[in-house]
C-alpha cells in the first residue's frame, strides 16, 4: 500500500503526529512509573533443612498472597545469621531474623533489632515468649534426654528420669553428648552447675560434673544432630541429651527413641524472631512476625517441625501435642537460662571446655 494515499498515514510534523507522540510518551511514562509499584521483597533469615522447607511450602505462600510481597528465605544456622547481621550492620539486607534464643539475645545486645509493633496476637502468648520489647519467641522446644527404648528393655533397665542419670556408670561409653558450642550441651553444663550449687554466675561445678562424672560415660561429643541420630540408629549409644524437636525427627523414621523431661525440668530453647534495624520493609517485617504467631502458623510449625506453640490459644491433636512441651503446665515447667550472663562468658567457656572436658 502506498502510504501517501493511506488514510492512516500521518505526516511527520502534523498536529496529529505531535499528539500521537505525546500520547506515546505518556503511556511509556506510565509504564516506567509502574516499576515504583512493583511487588516488594522481604528477606527472612532462618535455619535450613526441614524448617526451611516447611516455611517455603507451608507458611510463606499464604503471606505472599495476602500482602502481595515476594519473600526470600535466607537459610543458615543461628550463628551464621548473627554473623551476617553483624557484617551488614547499618546497611542490612535481612528484614526479619529467626534464630535460637541464645544468638537472639546477642543480637539484642548489639542493637540489631527494632521495637515490635503492638498487635492483639501478643496478648495471646505465654510469658516465656516475651523475650524483650524488640524480640519474641515464635516456637519452643525442650532440652531433655532421649533414649533407645528397645535397648533399655533388652538390658532390663528402667527409663531415665533425671539429669543425674547422665552420671550413672552403667552408661559408660554408651552416652552421646553435644559439646558446649551446641545449645543442648550448653544447657547441660548450666543445669549440672545448678544441681551442684552453682549456676550461670558460678559455672565451676558444672565443668567439674561434665569432666569427672559425665565425661567417662561419653562415647562421643557430637555437635551435628544428624550424626547423633546415626549413632543412636547404629546402636553406638543408647542415650543422649536431645532436643524435643530433634527427637520428633528421629521418631518419624520409626526409630524407638523416647524423649523425657527430667524430673528437675526440661530446659526451654526458644526459636525467636525480630525485625532488623535499619529496615527497608519495617511494616511488612512486623506483619510477618505477627503472621508466624497466628494460630494457623503455630499449628503448622508444631505438626511439621515439632516447635511447640507459644500462642496459648492453639489447639493441637493429642498425637502431635504429646511430642512437645505443649500447654501451660509443660511450658511453665520449663527451666529458663540467663542468656545475658551466658553470652558474656560463652567464648571463655568454649575455650575452657576444649581444654578440660572434650580433650
Amino acid at each position: 500500500m502506498n502510504s501517501h494515499n493511506s488514510t492512516s498515514a500521518i505526516a511527520p510534523f502534523s498536529p496529529l503526529a505531535r499528539m500521537a507522540t505525546v500520547v506515546t510518551m505518556t503511556l511509556l511514562g506510565l509504564g516506567s512509573s509502574g516499576a515504583v509499584f512493583a511487588e516488594p521483597t522481604l528477606y527472612v533469615a532462618g535455619v535450613g533443612g526441614s524448617t526451611e522447607q516447611m516455611y517455603k511450602t507451608k507458611v510463606i505462600p499464604a503471606f505472599e498472597k495476602q500482602h502481595n510481597v515476594k519473600v526470600i528465605y535466607v537459610a543458615g544456622n543461628s550463628t551464621e545469621t548473627l554473623a551476617k547481621l553483624q557484617a551488614q550492620k547499618g546497611r542490612q539486607q535481612i528484614n526479619v531474623a529467626m534464630m535460637d534464643d541464645g544468638p537472639m539475645y546477642q543480637a539484642l545486645q548489639m542493637g540489631l533489632c527494632a521495637k515490635l509493633s503492638d498487635a492483639p496476637v501478643y496478648q495471646d502468648l505465654y510469658p516465656l515468649a516475651r523475650i524483650s520489647p524488640e524480640a519474641t519467641g515464635i516456637g519452643v522446644v525442650a532440652t531433655g534426654i532421649g533414649y533407645n527404648e528397645e535397648a533399655f528393655k533388652k538390658r532390663g533397665w528402667a527409663p531415665p528420669d533425671s539429669w543425674e542419670d547422665l552420671t550413672n556408670t552403667r552408661y559408660k561409653q554408651l552416652l552421646g553428648m553435644p559439646p558446649v558450642t551446641n545449645t543442648y550441651g550448653l544447657h547441660t553444663l548450666v543445669q549440672m552447675a545448678r544441681l551442684r550449687g552453682g549456676g550461670e554466675k558460678n559455672i565451676d561445678p558444672g565443668f567439674k560434673a561434665l569432666k569427672d562424672e559425665i565425661g567417662p560415660n561419653v562415647l562421643a561429643w557430637v555437635s551435628a544432630p544428624g550424626e547423633m541420630d546415626g549413632m543412636m540408629q547404629n546402636g553406638d549409644v543408647v542415650m543422649a541429651v536431645y532436643g524435643s524437636g530433634r527427637a520428633v525427627a528421629l521418631q518419624s523414621t520409626g526409630f524407638p527413641l523416647k524423649f523425657i523431661y527430667p524430673k528437675e525440668g526440661g530446659i526451654a530453647l526458644q526459636i525467636a524472631a525480630c525485625g532488623i534495624t535499619p529496615n527497608a520493609q519495617p511494616e511488612l517485617s512486623q506483619q510477618f512476625i505477627q503472621y508466624v504467631l497466628s494460630p494457623q502458623v503455630q499449628e503448622i510449625q508444631a505438626r511439621e517441625n515439632g516447635f511447640a506453640p507459644v500462642n496459648k490459644t492453639v489447639s493441637l491433636e493429642p498425637d502431635v501435642a504429646a511430642r512437645m512441651p505443649y500447654g501451660p503446665d509443660k511450658v511453665n515447667a520449663l527451666i529458663k537460662v540467663d542468656w545475658d550472663t551466658i553470652n558474656q562468658q560463652r567464648s571463655e567457656w568454649t575455650t575452657r571446655w576444649n581444654r578440660t572436658v572434650e580433650r
